[in-house]
């Protein structure tokens, strides 16, 4: 498996690409297309509809990819994808699992042949730097841009989340509680975010505070388990069992009025519920009449 060493200037490098995007794009989430980001647990059957309502329905073309869990996990389950089953019950078409760790096998077309043909990719949890290993700055990668780009969903849940990011936490190889370590680029479908997953679970719902203040572009949101991020555009909607925190360096002085409109707002970061849409340019709540 080949290990990135990452230096002060490959530092510099991706935080500069990572928070280069929002110029080079209007919008901050896909500008077609959907993310469906979950933040671990087990995902309920109100994320998985609409996941599958973006990919097309019953019609849709679903490619699972589990690279995030490891070949040994993969290869014991001798390549049974319980997502795959999932989907299937649920009523998709087609659905397709789609592996590898060789970063040349995922720059061939025969590989990125059936993400071509899909509405909807799903990322399997487990440790985001085998994503970026395997499919970074790949033909997957631009297949999968590319799947956006024709209206498609692209959704993912731990792992899955926040390698759809354009800062890579908890990337490093050794271990994922190092935030900031030798895998530090997402995938960049949501442009200069930092995703953490099972925040409260876990109780990472501090870990994103130092990420931020060291590199204050970055909008920080710390998903909880059984919750998801649904983002079009500069949009997102809460949806799910539980809360979605955001960090944003403005709000860590304690004195800016909570855009939430949510009580405790004398802290670093706040909650968004159930039904919450967010502005992700404005970087505030976006108020229901």
């Amino acid at each position: 498996m080949k290990r990135y060493i990452l230096t002060t200037l490959a530092v510099f490098l991706v935080c500069r690409f990572a928070f280069s995007q929002q110029s080079a794009s209007s919008f901050i989430g896909p500008e077609r297309g959907s993310l469906v980001i979950v933040g671990g647990g087990k995902v309920p059957a109100e994320i998985w509809a609409k996941f599958i309502e973006l990919a097309g329905g019953e019609g849709a073309n679903i490619v699972v990819i589990p690279t995030a869990q490891g070949d040994s996990s993969i290869h014991a389950n001798k390549g049974f994808s319980p997502e795959k089953e999932l989907l299937e019950k649920f009523g998709v078409a087609t659905v397709k699992v789609l592996h590898t760790t060789n970063p040349t096998e995922a720059n061939s077309e025969i590989f990125v042949a059936p993400i071509r043909k899909a509405t909807g990719v799903w990322f399997v949890g487990g440790r985001q730097w085998r994503l970026a290993d395997s499919y970074l700055n790949t033909l997957t990668h631009k297949a999968l841009k590319d799947l956006l780009d024709r209206n498609g969903v692209i959704g993912g849940t731990s792992a899955g989340a926040t390698i759809q990011g354009s800062f890579l936490l908890r990337g490093d190889t050794k271990a994922n509680t190092v935030l900031e370590g030798d895998h530090v680029q997402g995938l960049d479908f949501i442009h200069n975010v930092a995703i953490d997953q099972h925040i409260l679970p876990r109780n990472r719902q501090f870990d994103l505070i130092p990420v931020i203040r060291k590199y204050p572009s970055l909008l920080g949101i710390g998903i909880d388990e059984s919750t998801a991020i649904v983002v079009k555009q500069n949009q997102f909607e809460v949806i799910g069992n539980s809360v979605v925190a955001i960090y944003d360096v403005t709000n860590f002085d304690g004195k800016k009025e909570n855009p939430s409109g949510e009580s405790g707002n004398n802290g670093p970061f706040y909650f968004l519920s159930k039904g919450q849409k967010f502005d992700l340019k404005a970087r505030k709540t976006i108020k229901t009449k």
